[in-house]
């Protein structure tokens, strides 16, 4: 396996926690707009590093990526990230 080969494999693997990264903040802003203290490249930020935390944990539970339930605890885990990061327990 070449060096370009391990990028793209590594590239793929990372993907589906950064896209939910960048659009679970922008969906979130029109409800939590007033009480997110961070900036949006912070959440960002953030939700990526706990998605690709999540990946790799279900990648060493599961023994391969690409399941159903990865992408399920990837969900969850961004979304639960987000609203931790805009207080949604407050009113």
């Amino acid at each position: 396996m070449t060096l370009q080969d391990i990028l793209w494999h590594l590239l793929n693997f990372m993907a589906p926690a950064f896209a939910l990264a960048v659009l679970v903040p922008l969906l979130a802003w029109p409800f939590f707009r007033k009480r997110t203290p961070l900036p949006w490249w912070a959440q960002v930020l953030v939700n990526f590093v706990v998605g690709v935390a999540v990946l790799l944990a279900c990648l060493w539970w599961l023994g391969r990526d690409g399941r159903m339930t990865a992408y399920a605890l990837l969900v969850l885990a961004v979304t639960s990230s987000q609203w931790l990061l805009a207080r949604g327990w407050r009113r």
